[in-house]
This record gives C-alpha cells, sequence and structure tokens, in this order.
C-alpha cells in the first residue's frame, strides 16, 4: 500500500468529460471516455506523478451509478498502474461508500479520495469510527481524506486527525489546504498523513514544513499541467526563490477568480461551474458541459472563469519554452 512518505510530485485531478447533452435531467451514458483516454495519456506523458478522479469538479455526487463505474474502469484501464491513481467514493451513505471501495479496489485503484456521507453532519467521534471501520474493511487499500470542511460540514478539528491517524492506519494522506496549523499537525499524526496542498498553497507549506511537502494536487492541471509541475520541480530542487517565483505566475492567473476563491460560501455554491468553465476555456481538456443540477453560474464569474483559463493557457506556453530551453542545454 501507498505510505505517506512515498506521495511525491503532481497528481492532477480530473474532470469526469461529459458528452453533449450530459446537461438534460433525463441524460444517460453521459461519460465521454475517448475524451478521458486521451488527456489521461496527455498528462502522464507530461510526467503528472498521479491522478485523483471524482471529488467535486468530478462530479462524483451527480453521475449515476453506471456512468461511474464506466468512468472508474476507463481511467483505470487507461492508467494501466503507470502512476497511483485515486478514486473518489464519497457518497451519502456508509452502505454505499463500501460498494464503491469494493468496485474501485477490484480494479486496481491505488488508494481512494474519501470524504464524509454528508446528509447528517457528522460528529468527530462518528468521523473517526467511519474512517477506522473503512480502513479495517479495505486493508489494502490507502484512504486520502478529502478535507473539505464546507462540502462536508465539518471542520476537521485537531482530535480527528490524531485519532485518525492512531485508529485507521491506512489512511495516509488528506486532500489539505490549510497551512494554518501544519507542523501541529504532522507532530499530532507523527508524520503518517501526508497532507497535500494545492498548487497555490504548496508555497506556504513548503515555507512551513519542506521537508514534508513532497506533493500536491491539482485541479489546473487539467488546463496543462506545465505550471503545477514547474512548482513541484522548484520544490524537488529545494529553490525556495523559483518557488516564490512561480507562485507569484499562479496568482496572476487566478487572480480575475480572486474574490470568489476567497469566499467560502459563493465558491462552495459555483466549485463545479468555475472548474469546468475555465477548463473548457482553456482547451487541454474537454471536460464537456455541467451536469445537473449545478448549471447556473452568474455571468460576471463566467467570464472571470474564462479570463482565468485563458491565462493558465498561457502560462503553459509560458513553462512549455522554459522547459524546452533547459532540454535544448543539456542536450
Amino acid at each position: 500500500m501507498l505510505s505517506a512518505k512515498e506521495m511525491r510530485g503532481l497528481y492532477a485531478i480530473l474532470p469526469t468529460p461529459a458528452k453533449e447533452g450530459a446537461d438534460r435531467l433525463d441524460a444517460r451514458d453521459t461519460v465521454d471516455t475517448k475524451e478521458t483516454e486521451r488527456v489521461i495519456n496527455a498528462l502522464l506523458g507530461e510526467g503528472v506523478s498521479g491522478l485523483i478522479v471524482l471529488g467535486t469538479t468530478g462530479e462524483c455526487a451527480t453521475l449515476t451509478r453506471s456512468d461511474y463505474e464506466t468512468f472508474v474502469e476507463c481511467v483505470l484501464e487507461v492508467v494501466k498502474r503507470r502512476v497511483p491513481t485515486f478514486i473518489g467514493t464519497t457518497a451519502l451513505g456508509g452502505h454505499e461508500v463500501a460498494s464503491r471501495m469494493k468496485f474501485v479496489r477490484e480494479r486496481g485503484a491505488d488508494g481512494v479520495l474519501l470524504g464524509l456521507p454528508m446528509w447528517q453532519p457528522l460528529t468527530t467521534k462518528s468521523a473517526v469510527d467511519f474512517y477506522k471501520e473503512v480502513s479495517a474493511l479495505f486493508r489494502d487499500t490507502a484512504i486520502m481524506v478529502y478535507a473539505n470542511a464546507r462540502a462536508f460540514r465539518y471542520s476537521f478539528p485537531m482530535e480527528f486527525w490524531e485519532a485518525v491517524a492512531r485508529e485507521a492506519p491506512t489512511v495516509m494522506s488528506a486532500k489539505y489546504s490549510r497551512p494554518k496549523n501544519l507542523n501541529e499537525l504532522i507532530a499530532a499524526t507523527r508524520e503518517r498523513i501526508n497532507f497535500v496542498p494545492n498548487e497555490i498553497t504548496v508555497h506556504d507549506f513548503f515555507t512551513k514544513a519542506p521537508a514534508t511537502t513532497t506533493a500536491c494536487w491539482s485541479t489546473a492541471a487539467s488546463m496543462g499541467p506545465a505550471p503545477a509541475l514547474a512548482v513541484m520541480d522548484a520544490i524537488r530542487r529545494n529553490d525556495a526563490g523559483a518557488v516564490k517565483s512561480i507562485g507569484a505566475d499562479l496568482a496572476w492567473a487566478n487572480a480575475p477568480l480572486k474574490d470568489v476563491l476567497e469566499n467560502p460560501e459563493v465558491f462552495a455554491s459555483f466549485n463545479i461551474q468555475i472548474e469546468k468553465t475555465r477548463i473548457n476555456e482553456a482547451g487541454y481538456c474537454r471536460s464537456g458541459p455541467i451536469r445537473p443540477p449545478y448549471a447556473h453560474l452568474p455571468e460576471e464569474y463566467e467570464a472571470a472563469s474564462r479570463e482565468c483559463g485563458r491565462r493558465w493557457a498561457s502560462l503553459c506556453k509560458k513553462y512549455a519554452r522554459a522547459e524546452g530551453r533547459k532540454a535544448a542545454a543539456l542536450g
């Protein structure tokens, strides 16, 4: 099983590419498997270290079970264990979580991205017991905790992490973006859990805890992975100056959405729409229409998302050229 210390490099987060018409409420068979195969091979060809699918941007909550299984099978058949792959198995109830866990394990997933059942918010004891039981049932499957406080209506306090590190041995990482108490978390979990930031907050993680900042996740990688690969390469080289410089570029790309990203309530209402809009605009991945019921996106947010996608695409060209010059110099 993949361990916390083995998580390294860039983990690209994929949307679940949708066919035309997937935005209809009565649509069925919505997964664009050809685009899924194409974008996975493109990402692996550019050097991403791993994949994460079926989170929020992956529309895990709005896929039918049939579409869920189609997408999982396609992803794992294309990857063929070339890189570690985490499959989202979050669901409204524990029985469905266990069913999805069994399905993805049998098809060769390295790990799962697992949030909390959220129809009714969980207490800390219930949350810890949930991961403890999943860990006991699936002893050979790595768990990445999907620590999204807004989505799961749970704050993931320090006592949760202390208990999960102690009682759920297959929990080895967390999709986590808040560096405020990072060193306390690392100490409390005795480095058994790798707290993985995104490509924007990885600079803060690296500043606070350079020895344990070994990986990042990036939804933006589905707009093209070159900028996020560049920041992780700078971290690997321990080049603080380059990390800061690339971070400034990434902040520029996200600037049109800054107010939305900094407002948790607003972003929570438009997360899927923003991500799929900017991914489609960047042109690296054809993520397709948004599955219902999350179609509405105010015009100003749509314009900002599209501008973000265009800016990211320009950074992809910039960092691709830089990589080309580096290769030419070495050659």
